[in-house]
């Protein structure tokens, strides 16, 4: 299994709050990428590969940037032999080529032809949410069809479902539909989705025509990757495994409860 982290985005939300933050206490985190933000002793990032580096399975990991950010990057990768970068070439929010065709781009390049676990670079789990689980649970559905993707959901409120990708799913734990932020009274699921997919190898050449289709789309409709996990669970088995919580570094605020709870809890 072949691991990547989405590195590529702006932050322009985070990055509009802390320039409008009153206070001044964390300005020093303007221009810092949402992945190398620090979050209690270490960069986001860095608890991920952590948690990887015990696991056996896992052959590789990718980190896709964007060139504005690149450099960064590469200073924060020097002390991890095991990671590879790759840069989409784009300078702004305006040209991103999105998370989808970064995730295209990622597999084209290094002609990825295994499973592939993909992280959100903004993203964290509560601490009681282990890899190993999670991919243990992976390896029960492949058992039961090896062309089995798996993606992870977490409960929310009535009044959030608007704010977040919802999955519904079958008796069998199976994705039956995708909505993109729905209201509320669109479905009866409460099941957010966030950015962390254990995509089949079986599934990858899929991105491609996903890209293909939605070419002359806006680029939201392409950028989303829960647009791509409804056209997915279409065409291949995904299934849905539920976690406890997650920390989505978005904004300044959310920022600051992940920061907290790090620095209080180890990992």
């Amino acid at each position: 299994m072949k691991v990547l982290i989405l590195g590529a985005g702006y932050g322009t939300r985070l990055e509009k709050d802390l320039k409008n933050d009153a206070t001044g206490k964390y300005h020093h985190l303007i221009g810092v990428p949402k992945p190398l933000l620090p979050i209690g002793q270490y960069p986001l990032a860095t608890h991920w590969l952590k948690d990887l580096a015990d696991i056996k399975h896992i052959g590789g990991v990718y980190v896709v940037t964007n060139a504005l950010n690149h450099s960064a990057f590469v200073a924060w990768a020097s002390e991890w032999e095991n990671v590879q970068l790759l840069c989409d070439g784009t300078t702004s929010n305006e040209t991103r080529i999105g998370a989808v065709g970064c995730i295209n781009l990622v597999v084209k390049h290094f002609n990825i032809q295994e499973d592939l676990l993909v992280i959100a670079g903004d993203t964290l789990f509560f601490h009681d949410v282990t890899l190993v689980d999670l991919i243990q649970a992976f390896q029960t559905f492949q058992h039961k069809d090896d062309k089995a993707s798996m993606v992870v959901y977490v409960n929310c409120k009535d009044e959030e479902v608007h704010k977040y990708g919802i999955l519904e799913v079958d008796e069998s734990s199976r994705v039956t539909g995708f909505l993109e932020k729905p209201q509320s009274g669109e479905t009866t699921s409460r099941k957010e989705c966030p950015c962390f997919y254990f995509l089949s190898s079986h599934t990858l050449s899929l991105l491609s025509e996903f890209l293909e289709e939605r070419k002359d789309q806006p680029l939201k409709a392409r950028d989303a990757t829960g647009n791509f996990i409804a056209f997915l669970s279409e065409r291949k088995p995904v299934y849905a495994t539920q976690i406890s919580g997650r920390y989505d570094v978005g904004g300044l605020q959310s920022y600051i409860i992940c920061n907290e709870h790090f620095q209080h809890e180890k990992r």
